[in-house]
C-alpha cells in the first residue's frame, strides 16, 4: 500500500502516503470488529486505501504538489479512478515494491540506513526491531531514520530500474531481504520467538526479486535458497506446546521437504557466474544442516570451512559465533571454547543472550556445571520473550540436575 501510494503521491508526500495506510488500518479495526474479518483482509485494506487516497486527491489535487507526469490524469474526475486503479492492480503493485526497495537505497545514504528505511517502510519494523536486527541502540535508528527520510523525500519520484545506479543499490535490498527473515526465524520481539509472517514477507519479497530479470542475480538466488532452506526448519522449530527445541532436538520428519527442493533449485541456479556472496556460503551451510537425515550425520567439519570462507567474505562476531559452535561440535567443546575466546569484537555480543547460552552449553558438556548454570543465568536476563526465558530457564536446570546427580553418585 505504501509504495503503491508513493507512486501515486511522490516521495516528497511519503508521510501522506503512510497516514493513508494508517486510515486503511484504523477503518479496519473499526468495521471488523463489528463485522467480522473479511474473507481476503489484504483485498479489503487495498480497496479501502485506494478509496481513501481518491478522497485524498480529489480534496487536494488543486493544493498539493503531484508527479508532473501524472498530474493531467488524476486532475481529471474522468481519469481520476481508472488512474489510481491502475497503479493499484496486482502488477503494478509488484513493480512499484521493487521501485520503492531501490528508492531506499540512495547512495547518499550509508548501507544501514538503506536497510532500516526498507524494513520501515515496506517491512512494518518498528524502531525496536530494527535496533535489534542491527544490535544498535534505540537512539541512534531514530537519529538515522530522521536522516533518511529526508534524503528520501528529496529524490521525489520512486527510482527507475533503468537507472545506471541500479546495481549499486541491488546488495542494500538484498541485505534488507535477509534481515527481515532472520528477525522471523530468530525474532527479538517481546511476544515471539519465531514470528513466521516476517519470514514468509521476506520470502515473497525475495520472489519478486528473482523473479523479476533485472534483480535475478546469482546473489538473490542465492539469498532465496538460504531462506527457502531456513524456513524448511521453521515446523519443529517450537514443540506442541509452543516452547523452542534446540537444533539438536528437532524433529525431522516435520522439515519441510517441498522447502528444501526448492531451495536446492535456487542453491543450483545461484552457480552461474563467478561470484561468492556471503548467501552463497550461509545457503551451502543450510544445504549441508538440510541433508543431514540426523543431527549427528551433520558433516561438521565441512560446515567449519564454511564458516572459515564466510568469515573472509563477511566477518562479524555473530558469525564467529557460529563457526566456534561449529569447532565444538566438530573437535570438542574445549576446541568450541577456545574459538570463541578467540571472537573479535566481543562487546558487540555482551546484549545478545544466545552468546552467553552458547558458553553454557559448551562449559555444560565439558561437565563444568556451576559454570554452565552461570552463563545461562546469565543468557536468561537477556531474554527477549518468554519462550527464549523457558528455554533457557531449562537449560540452566539441566545443569542443577547433573551437579545435583554428581553430588549423589560422587
Amino acid at each position: 500500500m505504501v509504495s503503491a501510494l508513493t507512486r501515486i503521491f511522490g516521495l516528497d508526500n511519503l508521510a501522506l502516503a503512510e497516514d493513508v495506510v494508517q486510515d486503511a488500518f484504523c477503518r479496519a479495526l473499526e468495521i471488523w470488529k463489528l463485522r467480522g474479518m473479511p474473507d481476503n483482509p489484504s483485498a479489503w485494506l487495498m480497496k479501502t486505501a485506494k478509496n481513501r487516497a481518491i478522497d485524498v486527491l480529489r480534496r487536494e489535487r488543486n493544493a498539493r504538489a503531484i508527479l508532473p507526469e501524472l498530474r493531467p490524469a488524476l486532475e481529471s474526475e474522468w481519469t481520476l479512478v481508472p488512474t489510481v486503479n491502475q497503479f493499484f492492480a496486482a502488477d503494478a503493485i509488484k513493480d512499484d515494491q521493487l521501485r520503492m526497495m531501490f528508492s531506499c537505497c540512495d547512495q547518499r545514504l550509508a548501507e544501514q540506513a538503506q536497510v532500516a528505511l526498507i524494513l520501515h517502510l515496506l517491512c512494518g519494523f518498528t524502531v525496536g526491531e530494527i535496533a535489534s536486527a542491527f544490535l544498535t541502540g534505540h537512539a541512534a535508528v531514530e537519529k538515522r531514520f530522521s536522516r533518511a527520510k529526508k534524503v528520501l523525500a528529496s529524490s521525489k519520484r520512486l527510482f527507475d530500474l533503468a537507472d545506471r545506479d541500479f546495481a549499486k543499490r541491488l546488495s542494500a535490498v538484498q541485505r534488507a531481504l535477509y534481515l527481515l527473515f532472520n528477525e522471523g526465524y530468530h525474532s527479538a520481539s517481546a511476544e515471539s520467538v519465531v514470528r513466521v509472517e516476517l519470514c514468509r514477507e521476506a520470502m515473497r519479497l525475495g520472489r519478486i526479486l528473482a523473479e523479476h530479470p533485472l534483480t535475478s542475480t546469482p546473489a538473490t538466488e542465492a539469498l532465496c535458497a538460504l531462506m527457502w532452506l531456513h524456513a524448511a526448519r521453521l515446523p519443529a522449530r517450537l514443540d506442541a506446546a509452543g516452547y523452542l527445541k534446540s537444533f539438536f532436538d528437532q524433529d525431522r520428519s516435520k522439515w519441510d521437504a517441498n522447502l528444501v527442493s526448492q531451495g536446492e533449485q535456487f542453491l543450483e541456479r545461484s552457480a552461474r557466474g563467478g561470484d561468492l556472496t556471503e548467501y552463497h556460503v550461509e545457503a551451502a551451510i543450510a544445504w549441508v544442516h538440510a541433508t543431514a537425515h540426523r543431527a549427528e550425520d551433520t558433516d561438521w567439519a565441512k560446515i567449519v570451512k564454511l564458516y572459515d570462507t564466510l568469515m573472509s567474505v563477511r566477518p562479524s562476531p555473530v558469525v564467529a559465533l557460529n563457526r566456534a559452535i561449529a569447532v565444538a561440535q566438530s573437535e570438542g567443546p574445549k576446541r568450541g571454547l577456545e574459538e570463541m575466546g578467540k571472537i573479535a569484537d566481543r562487546e558487540r555480543l555482551a546484549r545478545y543472550p544466545f552468546y552467553s547460552a552458547a558458553l553454557g552449553e559448551l562449559e555444560l558438556r565439558s561437565g563444568r556445571n556451576e559454570i554452565a548454570r552461570a552463563h545461562f543465568r546469565e543468557a536468561l536476563a537477556l531474554a527477549r520473550n518468554p519462550i527464549e526465558r523457558r528455554y533457557l530457564e531449562q537449560r540452566a536446570a539441566a545443569c542443577e540436575n547433573r551437579s545435583l546427580h554428581a553430588e549423589l553418585t560422587g
